[in-house]
């Protein structure tokens, strides 16, 4: 007699049609609902579980890795059916409730992106991407994809970096109750891109925060444009002591709220006086 598990003989349960998966997945969020629990299901139109950039890329990243290739056809099933039917993205976690022959919990932890690896994709992408709207967008050149989406380089986890739990009696490392969650982060990623960051714990601003006032230096010196110290002043937010137009002082920078030497001189000294550093005239 074939051994018992799961609730079923042989190992293996009935087949349930996509409509019934459906329906019992819909029973389940309107009871837990009826308790108070407040749900987040995920919820697919069509075929395609992911539409954009950032969804595309993180099912591609999944689909990438040997590790995951046996249950991930069943987690695309389920997460299609409905079954994902509550979903929670944290910093670097992942809970949520999926509907199966029970109602399962799955939890999955993303150890954070290495800040020397963090730092590299900076450097690399800096001065590449111009906007936080085309960040979230995805619309790179080549150049910023193929680094991003690098396997070994990017932003995305590897297996080892990714920690299962699912409260199945299945034993294997990915359940398809944790593929379908894994797959329902990439249509999440579709509704909030900067999500994909936050579970990562690292800031996407930090992609183009430095890159920005360095583009724009590198524009206006193309155009061969000066920069005039006022220019420089509401560029980097901060006030600039000045000793001769376009030129930075040999002071450096002043700090915002201060007045250089000079501007003091200026205002005490009568009108035609000349002003010198380290004499009066």
């Amino acid at each position: 007699m074939a051994g018992y598990w799961g609730g079923y003989y042989g190992g293996w349960a009935p087949y349930v049609s996509k409509a019934e998966r459906q329906e019992q997945a819909g029973k389940k969020i309107a009871a837990l609902q009826k308790k108070g629990k407040t749900l987040s299901p995920v919820r697919i139109e069509g075929r395609a579980i992911a539409r954009t950039f950032w969804g595309k890329a993180w099912c591609d990243n999944l689909e990438a890795y040997s590790d995951f290739s046996n249950r991930l056809p069943r987690g695309r099933t389920y997460v299609r059916s409905g079954s994902v039917i509550d979903l929670q993205i944290g910093k670097g976690e992942i809970g949520a409730m999926v509907s199966g022959s029970s109602l399962y919990t799955v939890k999955v932890v993303i150890r954070p992106l290495e800040r020397t690896r963090w730092k590299t994709l900076i450097e690399a992408c800096s001065g590449q991407i111009d906007s936080l709207v085309e960040l979230l967008q995805g619309r790179f050149a080549r150049g910023v994809m193929e680094i991003i989406t690098s396997k070994e380089r990017g932003l995305f986890p590897s297996p080892k970096q990714i920690l299962m739990d699912c409260s199945c009696p299945d034993g294997a490392i990915m359940c398809k109750h944790v593929a379908a969650v894994l797959y329902g982060v990439g249509t999440r990623l579709d509704e909030k891109p900067e999500m994909f960051f936050y579970l990562r714990n690292v800031d996407h601003a930090e992609l183009i925060g430095a890159a920005g006032a360095a583009t724009a230096v590198t524009r206006a010196t193309k155009t061969g444009k000066v920069l005039k110290p006022t220019d420089l002043s509401a560029l980097f937010g901060i006030e600039l002591d000045a000793d001769a137009p376009g030129r930075l002082p040999s002071g450096g920078l002043a700090k915002k709220g201060t007045r250089s030497r000079a501007a003091k001189n200026a205002k005490t000294k009568p009108a035609g006086a000349k002003i010198r550093r380290g004499r009066r005239s």
